[in-house]
């Protein structure tokens, strides 16, 4: 149709999240379009969120709020108006029936009774690390609701466990803004072009490699740690791995996921239980990682998908990320 010369002077662009969502709906779990449009509402939000941030420096949106969440942390201004957006965009698309944010203590109820899925949401992870322009994310948890549809969800539809997520993902906004997210069916990442407006298809089918050299935690914290996390630690220093800590959850794993690597975030003597939030942080992020051949766990026990909830707002210890360095790990613990 065209020579090659044509060809050169107008490449393809790409493949739009859009597009891919069309394409691809038919591997979605009780595929009948109403979680490829959640999806979409899911990257408006974020296009929304991605502009905010970018002009945070230009108008009066960067520092504290004045009030602290649920969680007992100050909330920062960035915070509020994530919570807002994403929230915002979820009501409106008419898919999602209840919400549950960091920002909020009790469920949010979007009126749409009839919608099919709940959404568990971390809206702006990372937000200490705004006022100093630094990676910071989204991440969200999609669960097919187990109650009747027309009636008022319940807590229930949130605490099935991180085996039943029909999707979940995380959004990072960077020196450039990527939208990571699986179904079920493999990891794919879209990158945010800001001149068209559109999400592109830009790593197909993640895998994070076996192995790697970067181990990723608050080493201000070591001596608050279990023993054999500090063990770990010293093991991974001994092999001349490379300490790289964000203090951004999205930023340090999304780092981890395309070189190799693992995330560590132990149970300290301050908090014994962790600190790092069940369902919209550890459940979305073991969920991608599993299907990109990695791996995660809260103790040598248990899978952090295999814990069953007992509160929207659970707290638990996460490692995650490259399944030969986690086997290391998972050999201190039965060593301790």
């Amino acid at each position: 149709m065209y020579t090659p010369d044509e060809e050169k002077i107008a490449v393809p662009v790409g493949t739009t999240l859009d597009r891919f969502i069309k394409q691809h709906q038919q591997a979605f779990p009780h595929a009948s379009g109403e979680l490829s449009q959640l999806l979409r509402d899911i990257a408006l939000a974020a296009k929304v969120v991605n502009r905010e941030i970018n002009r945070a420096g230009l108008v009066d949106i960067i520092g504290g709020f004045g009030s602290a969440n649920v969680q007992g942390e100050n909330q920062q201004k960035l915070d509020v108006i994530a919570d807002i957006r994403f929230i915002r965009a979820l009501k409106n698309g008419g898919e999602v029936a209840a919400i549950v944010s960091e920002e909020k203590e009790n469920i949010i109820f979007t009126g749409n009774d009839h919608g099919k899925y709940v959404v568990a949401i971390d809206p702006l992870d990372g937000s200490s690390n705004i006022d100093v322009n630094v990676s910071i994310g989204t991440i969200f948890s999609i669960y097919r609701r187990i109650t009747p549809v027309g009636s008022q969800p319940t807590i229930e539809d949130f605490l099935q466990g991180g085996r039943k997520q029909a999707a979940a993902g995380y959004i990072l906004y960077g020196s450039s803004t990527i939208l990571v997210f699986a179904t079920g069916h493999g990891v794919n990442a879209f990158t945010y072009e800001h001149s068209l407006g559109e999400f592109f298809l830009s790593h197909k089918n993640m895998q994070i490699p076996l192995t790697g050299n970067i181990y990723s935690c608050n080493e201000g914290n070591y001596y608050e740690f279990p023993e054999y996390v500090q063990k770990y630690i010293t093991n991974c220093k001994s092999k001349r791995y490379a300490a790289r800590y964000i203090g951004s959850l999205v930023g340090d794993f999304h780092r981890n996921l395309l070189k190799g690597g693992v995330y560590l975030y132990p149970p300290t003597k301050k908090t014994p239980v962790g600190k790092l939030r069940l369902l919209y942080e550890c459940y979305p992020l073991a969920y991608l990682i599993e299907q990109a051949g990695g791996q995660a766990f809260s103790d040598i026990d248990r899978d952090i998908l295999d814990i069953k909830p007992t509160d929207v707002h659970q707290r638990s210890p996460l490692y995650i990320g490259s399944t030969e360095m986690l086997d290391d790990l998972h050999h201190e613990m039965r060593n301790e």
